[in-house]
């Protein structure tokens, strides 16, 4: 599993939009020591889970959920995909797994996405999965030497109720 999430996570491609630009071993090491012993819904953490492939039963990817500590209600998402699993409906899935478990099984209220707005793939799939866009922020973010801007989605759980 390490060498696996090492692997995608370390693509210039994949690392583009988040916040690291290489992701080496020891990177995987920490990301899986910080997560071991975490519990899912805990105010404050970012609780990672990885997307495995039912064909091959490797890791291809990882679904971010940071439970907010301020509104326990709220939750954000974050999502990576190997680029080569990419375009196949595996993040779409994924990502209708955990809004089923978040909004049936611990009753929250909203979750929200954050992307660069350059990032029209990740935009497409937010939309895709029901999320709408509530705002365009420019030039609000300084990130890898330059300010970028950011959209943010949201999704209610009775707008996902009534979706299904």
């Amino acid at each position: 599993m390490l060498k696996s999430i090492q692997a995608y996570r370390s693509l210039p491609e994949v690392a583009r939009y988040q916040s690291w630009t290489d992701f080496e071993q020891q990177d995987a090491e920490r990301m899986l020591e910080q997560q071991a012993g975490l519990a899912v819904n805990q105010p404050g953490s970012w609780y990672q889970l990885v997307i495995v492939s039912n064909a091959t039963e490797c890791v291809i990817g990882d679904l971010a959920l940071h439970f907010c500590e301020d509104d326990q209600r709220q939750v954000e998402l974050g999502i990576n995909l190997a680029p080569e699993q990419q375009g196949k409906g595996l993040a779409a899935e994924a990502i209708s797994c955990v809004l089923k478990y978040l909004f049936d099984e611990l009753n929250k209220h909203r979750v929200i996405a954050v992307t660069d707005a350059e990032n029209s793939a990740a935009a497409r799939l937010l939309r895709h999965s029901g999320f709408r866009q509530e705002g365009h922020f420019i030039e609000n973010v300084w990130f890898k030497g330059r300010y970028g801007s950011e959209y943010l989605f949201a999704l209610l759980a009775r707008e996902w109720r009534n979706a299904r």
